[in-house]
């Protein structure tokens, strides 16, 4: 398949986005019990929405098309959070298995979706296995970098090793820590945010050592994000969508953070995301799941 006929294909966290898959925070997050979905006080359904049609408005503006999910009432509030049912891959989708008790209906949304447009499903996460979008980070086109912990465990990992083995496609587990225990959301992607091939955004404390380390020795640059702004936001101050290299999408309120990126070449645009990204742990990247990057 040439590069200007591809439909699918992502196996990069900062190409150009092509081709995103969403779903509208309008229904899916109507009636949500905040205590049942573990969501912070500011949570506020509507403004959710509101917000997240901001962000809607960046992503298409950046030159994407969005591929809608049904927006039906169906109490899926995290559904949502797009990033963690599935994977992209260059060969396919694969269909992944969530950590988290109330997601599990999930992955089928996206699976029907992806048989909607045509692109092949490579495989499935299956029981007992669990893995979420959220702790996979390609590190480069063969090489993926997988969390082990509170979503995503050791048999989740072996599964996608072995999906991904046959196309030469190397996956390396690293633990997480628990951090502020079993019911909050730390992902990998909680800690970085790649923003080119060569450059991504840490958090230097809650960072793997042994991925800190192959980070570093394939010459990638890493800009620390600002702490307090971290812990002021229970970490989504470092969630940002690349929508290309040195381009990204950030929640507003945490300019020292946004200036450090800056400063190392990025171009950062912001949407107000109190009631939806600070109150939801969830951020640009976890609203998003890129179908393609070219």
């Amino acid at each position: 398949m040439d590069q200007g006929s591809r439909q699918y294909g992502a196996q990069s966290m900062t190409a150009p986005i092509r081709r995103v898959v969403m779903r509208s925070a309008a229904s899916a997050m109507a009636g949500a019990d905040r205590v049942r979905w573990h969501y912070g006080p500011g949570f506020d359904a509507s403004r959710a929405a509101a917000q997240h049609a901001a962000l809607a408005g960046l992503v298409a503006a950046s030159g994407a098309t969005i591929e809608w999910l049904p927006d039906v009432e169906d109490g899926l509030a995290d559904s949502v959070f797009t990033h963690d049912p599935s994977l992209m891959t260059d060969h396919g989708a694969i269909i992944l298995a969530m950590g988290k008790a109330l997601r599990r209906p999930e992955p089928a949304l996206h699976e029907a979706a992806y048989r909607r447009l045509g692109i092949p499903i490579l495989g499935r996460i299956e029981d007992p296995g669990q893995v979420e979008g959220g702790d996979c980070v390609w590190v480069d086109a063969r090489t993926l970098a997988v969390g082990r912990g509170v979503r995503t465990n050791e048999a989740g990992i072996r599964q996608l090793a072995a999906i991904l083995a046959p196309f030469g496609v190397e996956v390396l587990g690293y633990d997480l820590p628990l951090w502020q225990g079993e019911e909050a959301c730390l992902h990998l992607m909680s800690v970085i945010s790649p923003l080119a091939d060569d450059l991504a955004l840490v958090h230097p404390p809650l960072l793997p050592v042994a991925f800190f380390q192959l980070l570093r020795n394939r010459g990638i640059r890493l800009v620390a994000g600002d702490p307090a702004e971290f812990a002021a936001s229970h970490g989504l101050s470092l969630n940002v969508l690349p929508t290309a290299p040195r381009e990204v999408i950030a929640v507003a309120g945490f300019p020292r953070t946004a200036a450090a990126m800056e400063a190392a070449g990025c171009k950062v645009a912001t949407f107000e995301a109190d009631a939806l990204c600070i109150a939801c742990e969830g951020g640009p990247t976890c609203l998003t799941r890129p179908i393609l990057r070219a």
